[in-house]
């Protein structure tokens, strides 16, 4: 056999040809193989490297993803702990107001802040702090006042009269008007008020409840109670002037930039207030004479005159021929018909005060200013006699009492690293002996209420951590 001209015993010598081409012009082997050239072989390693370098990328952005997705899920597990950790700190400082309350040294006064820890109070590695109300130059300073807060301090909205009402800062005739008519049981409008044909107009419509207030925050309800109103430049509740509630229009909510903060109506309204009724009734003279004899003897019993249809503890002083000595044995012994809505005068603001008939806003700077100076003269309601004269004072005698026992725990709590903030108010009521809750009230919304000091401080101890 030949192969192009060759024996076929030697064909394996020479050059093979197709068609009388070189098979080497095809880019075979002379061995019957494949035969790549130098320049395809670069290029094929070329491309693997590229395509390694691209799984490795790939690789390595994949792990830097989970890296960071477990990072992030790392630190929202240490919030979510942190969170945990101030939930239970509020439950412990609830636990440790109803405490304080409950070991008072005399039923109805505010608990000496001097027995009792509120700030900065550390439970394992949580913080919790009662906030609560200072005077006018650390709430100017932004400085955070801390301690249990007196609601007999307040206005009480079911029993304020329309005039009373209408004397609190930032009130408006209409919406005063309104809150009267909210919650009376008739359907008659008040001059400028509002009953059901009003909301029903509203989206979505509604009617006029007409029956006391349940709550504070029903004033949501009411015609008229806008929120510039209810909060003033106080938006977070917190009773101090925090940086964006100074600042004019840069920010929310609309300030006038004076440096000095406008609280709004929440500030100066409750519905909690009321007295026990337990003890000697100042109506029943056979009551009260026998009272007198336990405590005063027979002989200057039979010299004191009991008057009848006395409407406060406060008016029978007034009315009677008691020093002030042997009223302080008794008073706390007494109680008067109207148990609702009293005012506690030794704790009221200067805006509360001006409220109350017989005080109003001339006498009430004056009755503030002997508090300040006389704190020793403050543990009977007495020494309202020293500072109003006769006729004012019986006025005002029937709004006014001495003792408190409604009081506001607004605790504010943190976690570990000053973490998990957590915000919530309760009202506890020691009327009946133990303390007990009568309502609790989410507020961590409202965002930071401790000032920048705490925060500074906090953040100084993550650091140093």
């Amino acid at each position: 056999m030949r192969l192009n001209g060759h024996r076929a015993g030697s064909w394996h010598a020479m050059p093979l040809e197709i068609f009388g081409i070189p098979v080497s012009e095809f880019g075979f082997h002379s061995g019957f193989g494949l035969r790549v050239s130098d320049s395809d072989t670069t290029r094929e390693r070329g491309s693997v490297l590229i395509i390694v370098l691209w799984v490795a990328f790939g690789l390595v952005s994949l792990a830097l993803y989970f890296a960071n997705s477990m990072s992030l899920e790392m630190r929202a597990s240490d919030n979510r702990a942190a969170s945990a950790q101030a939930e239970q700190a509020i439950a412990g400082a609830v636990r440790y107001a109803s405490n304080v309350l409950a070991n008072v040294q005399e039923a109805g006064t505010l608990p000496d802040w001097t027995t009792y820890r509120y700030e900065a109070v550390t439970i394992g590695e949580a913080m919790f702090w009662l906030l609560g109300r200072g005077d006018e130059r650390q709430e100017t300073l932004g400085l955070p006042s801390f301690g249990l807060l007196d609601e007999a301090s307040k206005l009480n909205l079911n029993t304020a009269t329309l005039e009373m009402l209408q004397t609190l800062p930032r009130m408006m005739p209409e919406l005063a008007a309104a809150i009267v008519d909210w919650r009376d049981s008739n359907d008659d409008v008040t001059e400028g008020g509002a009953e059901s044909q009003t909301y029903l107009r509203r989206n979505p419509p509604y009617r006029c409840k007409n029956a006391p207030f349940e709550s504070i925050d029903e004033l949501r309800l009411v015609f008229g109670a806008y929120l510039d109103i209810l909060y003033g430049e106080d938006a977070n509740l917190n009773g101090i002037l925090d940086p964006n509630e100074n600042d004019g229009d840069a920010s929310p909510p609309a300030d006038n930039r004076d440096g000095r903060l406008d609280s709004g109506l929440l500030d100066y309204l409750t519905i909690y207030t009321r007295q026990p009724a337990t003890g000697t009734n100042v109506n029943r003279p056979q009551d009260v004479a026998a009272l007198l004899v336990e405590k005063l003897g027979s002989e200057r019993a039979g010299q004191i005159q009991v008057p009848g249809n006395l409407g406060s503890v406060l008016e029978f002083y007034l009315r009677t021929s008691l020093t002030r000595a042997e009223f302080e044995q008794i008073e706390t012994n007494l109680v008067s018909t109207n148990l609702v809505g009293l005012v506690n005068v030794n704790t009221a603001s200067e805006a509360v005060l001006a409220c109350i008939p017989g005080i109003g806003l001339d006498k009430a700077p004056t009755l503030v200013a002997y508090r300040k100076t006389n704190p020793g003269q403050l543990n009977t309601v007495a020494w309202v006699k020293d500072v109003l004269d006769r006729e004012s004072a019986l006025r005002a005698a029937p709004w006014l009492t001495a003792h408190t026992y409604q009081f506001t725990a607004d605790v504010a709590a943190v976690g570990h690293h000053g973490r998990g903030y957590q915000r919530a108010k309760f009202v506890f009521d020691t009327s009946e002996g133990a303390p007990k809750i009568l309502y609790r009230q989410d507020l961590g919304h409202l965002g930071w209420a401790l000032g920048a000091n705490v925060r500074r401080t906090l953040l100084l101890a993550k650091e140093i951590r």
